[in-house]
């Protein structure tokens, strides 16, 4: 069984992951940094850690970044739009509408 040390989610080069103990990737969100959006295109979940929350941490780790770097989102992978578009707290983050369309 995987278990990964919650809350302690690390900055990679493009991404926020998590490891176990014995530092294996368990969960990460990617994204193409852009002038002035990130483009987020990935989040994986460990199997083991699917459904205790570790998804939305994620997501909102790169929004608290995107906020941070003064950017917007553009969330292409299913599981940020979704997070994205149905939590108030993410919308101001949304870059436009027409996301899917641009990639």
């Amino acid at each position: 069984m995987v278990s990964a040390r919650m809350n302690e989610i690390k900055k990679g080069t493009n991404k926020f992951y998590m490891e176990d103990d014995k530092n294996e990737m368990t969960a990460e969100i990617c994204f193409i940094p852009e002038k002035n959006c990130l483009v987020v295109n990935h989040t994986y979940v460990d199997r083991s850690l699917r459904g205790k929350g570790v998804g939305k941490q994620l997501v909102d780790k790169v929004a608290c970044y995107a906020r941070d770097e003064r950017k917007k989102i553009i969330p292409v992978c299913s599981y940020a739009k979704k997070v994205m578009t149905e939590e108030e707290k993410y919308r101001d983050l949304i870059e436009d509408q027409d996301y899917d369309k641009r990639y």
